[in-house]
């Protein structure tokens, strides 16, 4: 992280719904934002370039949905495509991150605050990526 880096937007990919979550580096906090709709993949670009102009962030995270043992997952692929479409487009740099058990956190921490599962009505994909976030920002030693 260089002392510029200050707003990072974190994304958990997925075919159906992107889950986003924003976070300030020097103060070491994340907040998840509203699950970025997508078909097979494919965001609304258009929104995602509304988004970045809201939070104006210095850059991006997505996550690495790699498999218990390290390998890659089918996911994998897609995801780091995703990644280079974000870099491609807004030119923003783009970091990778292990999102291992983020999902299932995400999920656990979701029927803990009493959603009981019903995850159309309270995706959790946002709060997944706002694990990834905080993942990224402990890694670094964030405030």
């Amino acid at each position: 992280m260089s002392a510029e880096t200050r707003t990072v937007i974190a994304f958990d990919f997925g075919l159906r719904q992107i889950g986003v979550a924003v976070g300030n580096a020097e103060l070491g906090t994340s907040q998840p934002l509203a699950v970025q709709r997508a078909k097979d993949g494919q965001p609304d670009w258009d929104a995602v370039a509304a988004l970045l102009r809201e939070w104006q962030p210095d850059l991006l995270l997505v996550g690495d949905p790699l498999n218990m043992d390290g390998s890659e997952s089918e996911l994998c692929g897609l995801a780091r495509r995703f990644g280079r479409r974000l870099h491609g487009r807004f030119g923003l740099p783009v970091e990778r991150v292990d999102e291992r058990l983020t999902s299932f956190e995400a999920k656990r921490t979701s029927a803990e605050r009493g959603h009981g599962g019903d995850y159309k009505r309270a995706p959790v994909d946002s709060l997944a990526a706002q694990l990834i976030l905080d993942t990224w920002l402990r890694e670094r030693g964030a405030a």
